[in-house]
């Protein structure tokens, strides 16, 4: 049973095929406009930003945070957890190869909410796959002061339109999800 873990892009424009979906989110992990776009959001000449989910630990050590400073489980990720059409699995996996190419690895990751009647963190998908563009992936920039992120998501554009479209929808469906 293919689960697809969507935080980003898949948010809104979810993999083909969906039978079933659930809100939830991953523990210990950050989203942040870190990883470079070449292939949707900008160009080889002018890189766009996407969104990533990190290790928690991994962007704190790149800003500079203690890990004394804060507690790695309150960091967490919102998004949508979809099943695939069992039929379909195989084609919807090669979708999402070819999508979340340009630095995007496959990871499985756990799938929490909170059930509204107890009141009780819960797994509601116990394996889902989630591409994730790691820091020691190539199209990684890390972290920029937010006046530099901002001009860059405002001008850049690529073969998906312009940038700036994908990042209000970031924020807008983190507030949909509960967070």
């Amino acid at each position: 049973m293919l689960w697809v873990f969507g935080y980003g892009s898949l948010i809104w424009k979810p993999p083909p095929h969906v039978v079933e979906q659930r809100s939830g989110y991953v523990k210990g992990v950050l989203r942040r406009f870190a990883q470079s776009s070449i292939d949707h959001r900008g160009t080889p000449e002018r890189p766009g930003r996407v969104v990533t989910v990190l290790e928690a630990a991994d962007w704190h050590k790149l800003t500079g945070v203690p890990p004394q400073a804060h507690s790695i489980q309150e960091d967490t990720v919102w998004g949508i957890a979809y099943r695939v059409a069992e039929e379909k699995e195989k084609e919807v996996w090669d979708y999402l190869e070819h999508r979340e190419k340009n630095g995007y690895t496959a990871h499985d990751v756990e799938v929490f909410s909170l059930n509204l009647e107890t009141q009780q963190e819960e797994t509601v998908v116990p394996k889902a796959t989630c591409w994730i563009g790691t820091t020691s992936n190539p199209a990684f920039v890390g972290y920029e002061p937010m006046d530099q992120l901002a001009e860059r998501i405002a001008t850049c554009e690529g073969p998906s339109g312009p940038n700036p479209v994908s990042s209000p929808w970031v924020h807008c469906h983190d507030h949909d999800l509960g967070h």
